[in-house]
């Protein structure tokens, strides 16, 4: 395809991913596309910022101004639904480091079953990454964030 590089369904063993899917405004159609491409038995691994089952997005958004992966982050419980939602099996989220009150480093694992397709993808709902608005204290979408910042991921 014009500009990018489209692979065929249930064709890549692995996917690895670094502190990139808490960048994502719409993390249940990137948890989609991986289990799609996927092969049966294909695994993931992801570094990412994983928050607290108790931070509420808006408490997310209010430590996004650490840098913006923050704003983005699943909690673990949201981690693991967006998984399972996709029909991915063997799911971990492993913290590894603090990286802010409530906030921490995490390896996310899951593996794709033998027989998946895709009609055992079901809907979820993930929050979207916000940041706190300066002006107004309002939370707002964050159409563009950055990992940056040390200890992000």
């Amino acid at each position: 395809s014009a500009g990018g590089c489209v692979c065929d369904c249930k064709s890549v063993d692995i996917v690895i991913s670094n502190c990139v899917v808490n960048l994502s405004t719409d993390k249940a159609t990137v948890l989609a596309e991986i289990a799609r491409v996927l092969r049966p038995g294909g695994r993931i691994g992801i570094s990412d910022i994983v928050a607290d089952d108790a931070l509420t997005p808006a408490d997310r958004a209010t430590r996004g101004s650490l840098a913006g992966c923050i704003a983005g982050a699943l909690s673990f419980t949201e981690y693991r639904a967006g998984l399972e939602a996709m029909g991915l099996i063997d799911i971990s989220v492993t913290p590894t480091h603090a990286v802010a009150d409530g906030l921490h480093g995490a390896i996310v694992r899951a593996t794709k079953p033998a027989g998946w397709s895709a009609s055992d993808i079901r809907p979820v709902d993930l929050p979207r990454p916000t940041l706190q608005s300066a002006a107004a204290g309002l939370p707002v979408l964050a159409e563009s964030s950055c990992c940056g910042g040390s200890g992000c991921c």
